[in-house]
Order: structure tokens, then C-alpha cells, then sequence
């Protein structure tokens, strides 16, 4: 599976962005896509994901600010961030969840000025 990570940048505390993560090659055994960040000499922390029925889990920091959501028919999936906070800063890595292990993204850099 390859990803294609979209949509990071550098935006002040209050706004928004939208991450987008195309998948392509062999789909086969995933059974949710989603969202992990890893901020500096922390650990890689869920942000998010959602399985193939839809259903839905988020990091508890996120909770109520983070929306994940996808389109079958495109493999991509969306996340939409808003209230960002500078502790929300760091890299977001798309991955995909299988019975063997998970797939990353090379990640995609998310920077909140305060």
C-alpha cells in the first residue's frame, strides 16, 4: 500500500486544516485507515482512524475538534482539524491498519503558531 499525504502546513492557533491521504496498490486486509503525529522527542500518539464500516476512534486530545472521514470510492481518507492548538503540532502519518501490522506514510508536517 502507498500513500499519498496531503494538506499540512503552518497555521495560527484557532484555524483549520484538512489532511488528505490517497491510498493505492493492494488494499486487500485493511481494516481501518487513519491518522497517527508524532511531535519531537515524544512518542507516535493516535489522532484518529475510522474502520471499513465507518466506524469511528479518536485520540482523546482531539475529541470534539478532529473529524476523520472518507471516500470509498477514491481510497482517501480526510481529516479535519480545527481549534488547533500549538500542542497540536507535529508530523501526522496516514496508516492503515491490517492483521499483520500497519502500513505508514512518509507524514506530512502540521506547525500551529501561537
Amino acid at each position: 500500500v502507498q500513500f499519498v499525504e496531503s494538506g499540512g502546513g503552518l497555521v495560527q492557533a484557532g484555524g483549520s486544516l484538512r489532511l488528505s491521504c490517497a491510498a493505492s496498490g493492494s488494499t486487500f486486509g485493511i481494516n481501518a485507515i487513519g491518522w497517527y503525529r508524532q511531535a519531537p522527542g515524544k512518542q507516535r500518539d493516535l489522532v484518529a482512524t475510522i474502520s471499513n464500516g465507518g466506524s469511528t476512534n479518536y485520540g482523546d486530545s482531539v475529541k470534539g475538534r478532529f473529524t476523520i472521514s472518507k471516500d470509498n470510492a477514491k481510497n482517501t481518507v480526510y481529516l479535519q482539524m480545527s481549534s488547533l492548538k500549538p500542542e497540536d503540532t507535529a508530523v501526522y502519518y496516514c496508516t492503515a491498519e491490517t492483521g499483520w501490522g500497519p502500513y505508514w506514510g512518509q507524514g506530512t508536517q502540521v506547525t500551529v503558531s501561537s
